[in-house]
Formats: C-alpha cells, structure tokens, sequence
C-alpha cells in the first residue's frame, strides 16, 4: 500500500452516536497519533480533538484536512456524503472513508436504490415509484387493502430517519402518504415509493469496501420501533444488538452486497467506505429493505467495541485498494446497545436536561461504555441536545449478560424523564430460539 506505517492524524466528521464509537475505537489504534472531529460533542472530545466545523460545511472540511494534514478523512453521516464532501476532498487528493455522492444515491434516492437493486438482481420487494403525490396515496390504499398485511410507505429523498412509514391499514397509508409529502415540500423530493410490506425478522449486515472487494462487519439487528414489544412509531433506532445468527451470511455476501458494489461500479461510481444492508429475513430467503451509504447507528455502537482487528487497517485498505476478505476480526462475545432519548422522542421533545454519567462509564472502563449522540455542554453542566442523547453498550459472554450489564449502567445515568426501551435483545433471543427449533 502507498500509505504511511507511521502514526497519523484522522478526522471523523460527525457529530452521534456512530461517530464518538469511531472516534473512540480510533484512538485506540496504534496506528493513530491524534483524532480530531467536525464538529464533534462532548463525548467525542474525551478522545478527539473537536473543531467547530459543521458536517455539511464541505468548503471548510477540505480546508482544516489540508491545513492539518490528516491523512484519512472518516465520513459518519449520509448528508455531506449526499453533497458531494468525499469527491471535493478527493479532487484535493486527500483519502477519504465515505463513497462519493454518485454512490451515496444508493440511500439519498431510494428510487435509484431500487433501481439499482433491479438491474443487480438483488431481492427487494415489490414497488412502485410515484412523483403524483395523489397517484402515491391512492396505490399506497389500494395496495394496504389488498394485502392484509399493510405497505410500506418511503420519501424518495434522506429524511433523518423519518422517511418510512409502515401502514397497517388503507386510512393510515393515505395518511402517511400525506405526511412524507407535506414534509417534503421545499426540503427535498416530494417523490414517494409504496413497497410491498415484507414479513420476518430484521437485520443489519455492513461491509467494507475499496470500490471492488468487501469484508463483512459482524451482523447486527437495530430496534427501531419507540416502545417495547416493537410498538409505537419508528425512530432513527433505540438500540442494537450484535452479533446476530445469520447462517445465510455467505449468500448475503455473494447476492447482495457484492452485487450491488459491482453495480455501484459499473454506473461509474466506485464505492470506498462502509455499505450497509438493511434486510428483512423472509421465508423466501434475505430481502434488502434498504441500502445505507454508511455506517449503521446504533448499530456501529453494537458492532464497534467487537472489533478486534485495527480500524485504521480496515480505512486504509479502502481507501487505497487491496481490501482483503477476511482482513476483520471480532471478539467471541455479544454486544447490547440501549439508547437513552429524550421524552418524547421521536416527536417534540425538550432540550437542555441535565446528564450525570459515572467517570467509569465515560472511560469505558470494563465491558460498558456510554456513547454520546446528543449532548452538549451548557455553563459547565453536560445537558442533552437532541432527539437520541446516549447509546449505553455493553459486551458480555452471551447475550443475556449483555443485557444486564448495558441496563445495569442505563439505571447509574441520571437523565430526568429518559426514554428508553426495557427489551433490546429480548425480540431477538427468542427469533434465535424458533430458528434453532425449527
């Protein structure tokens, strides 16, 4: 490889969950010499550098990385990747973990995911594009009527994890129809995918990539649903748990992902970064649900703190080629991760409540580790800014262990009014059981 063996600089842009567990496992490496982030939160900046650099300021991210000489650039999230901040970085010759934002079309336009998924021949369900938002609202009904089982309803364009809506009866996908397109107006497209409702049981698989070859992460299952039991409305992901029991792993590799990475390349943009498959196990066989750009969150939360191969190794080899299969190893344990949010969420919900973390969380000592998605400091006083405040992961020897250390450490967090669900990883021992019984 044409990079260095001497310890670098990297930036993470991003400022969750998904990006302090990159920071965090990036210090880690012996490979790295400083972390710096853009823009950041006070988690991140217990092991980075922060800079106050929004993600979305493409302009002044290309200025700090040549001014600072970082050799990797690490994107987390989907939205500057959809504007172009990997190819303007690129253009300066810099290296960068994020695919450029041709390739990022694979989750910024669902239509062209879909349309991708076609010509590749990897299994989705059954769809319908409309730009009509009467013509979507009116198949969307007819479609929910039909099935008896509900649709699924999606917003063409990034929508921060509010873009999906599952509609159990017709009322509720017209009603969802009305609420995406509505939404939509003067933010992105108003285009709107009606997907056949796929039935079975969710998960998450991500891959690495150098444009060409993939290494699979360890496979994941996010919990997006607000309430326990898998009620409520969705959210952008209340916990995860990793890893999962997948036996058709291999097949996902040769019929999904490496498909779609070799699509990908062949509509002239070459995928470097992590692709993420959100699956729907049927009774047919794995479903792609959904193609994300990026990194899962909370899934990387879950995925992260399993990894035992250096993450510098794994960027590197992306960004310069030569990506090697079976380059990623993991640590023979499980992993829960249960986000604590804010009351309310995923609708209004009030900002500024005060946060007390024990010192041993925030250092990760042991098998816990608290990871920040919206915090901020206020006069001193760590306080929550956003919708998902923290990400609490915890590894144990199986599952059930998990469980009860990352609950153990979400009960030590003083978080007045903290939302969060009491089952991640429930849901998901007992599918293992009837896969095992049957």
């Amino acid at each position: 490889m044409s990079a260095s063996s001497s310890p670098c600089d990297v930036l993470v842009v991003g400022a969750g969950g998904r990006e302090h567990a990159i920071a965090w496992k990036l210090a880690a490496s012996s490979r790295v010499r400083r972390v710096f982030a853009a823009p950041g939160n006070p988690g991140i900046g217990r092991v980075a550098q922060c800079v106050p650099i929004a993600a979305t300021d493409i302009g002044g991210i290309v200025r700090f990385v040549r001014e600072s000489g970082c050799r990797y650039t690490v994107v987390g999230p989907e939205l500057p990747l959809s504007l172009g901040l990997a190819d303007a970085l690129r253009e300066q010759g810099f290296a960068v973990f994020g695919p450029d934002a041709g390739a990022a079309r694979i989750e910024s336009s669902k239509s062209y995911g879909k349309s991708l998924m076609d010509r590749a021949g990897i299994p989705t369900a059954a769809y319908e594009v409309f730009d009509e938002p009467s013509r979507a609202r009116e198949a969307a009904m007819w479609a929910a009527r039909e099935s008896g089982n509900g649709v699924v309803v999606k917003l063409d364009g990034l929508a921060a994890g509010k873009g999906v809506v599952v509609a159990d009866t017709p009322e509720e996908a017209g009603r969802a129809v009305d609420a995406l397109a509505s939404g939509a107006r003067g933010e992105s497209s108003a285009r709107i995918i009606v997907e056949e409702r796929l039935v079975g049981e969710e998960a998450s698989v991500m891959c690495v990539s150098d444009g060409s070859a993939v290494c699979m992460l360890a496979p994941a299952r996010d919990h997006k649903r607000s309430l326990d039991g898998d009620e409520g409305p969705n959210t952008g992901g209340m916990g995860a748990v990793a890893p999962v029991d997948m036996p058709d792993l291999p097949w996902i590799r040769e019929a999904i992902l490496q498909p779609a990475i070799a699509q990908l390349a062949a509509d002239g943009h070459p995928f470097v970064g992590v692709l993420f498959a959100g699956l729907m196990l049927t009774a047919n066989g794995p479903r792609v649900l959904e193609f994300n750009c990026r990194m899962g969150d909370p899934e990387t939360q879950a995925v992260l703190p399993l990894l035992e191969s250096d993450i510098t190794d794994l960027i590197e080899a992306a960004c310069h080629g030569g990506l090697n299969p079976d380059l990623p190893s993991f640590r023979c344990s499980h992993s829960v991760c249960v986000v604590m949010a804010s009351p309310g969420y995923p609708g209004d919900h009030p900002v500024g409540i005060p946060i007390q973390i024990p010192a041993r969380l925030e250092r990760g000592d042991g098998d816990s580790v608290v990871f920040h998605a919206g915090t901020a400091m206020l006069d001193g006083q760590l306080v929550s800014s956003g919708g998902r405040v923290l990400g609490v992961t915890a590894l144990g020897d199986d599952l059930s262990c998990a469980r009860a250390k990352a609950y153990t450490a979400v009960e030590a967090i003083k978080f007045d009014g903290a939302h969060y669900r009491r089952d991640i990883g429930m849901r998901h021992r007992a599918a293992e059981a009837g896969i095992q019984s049957k």
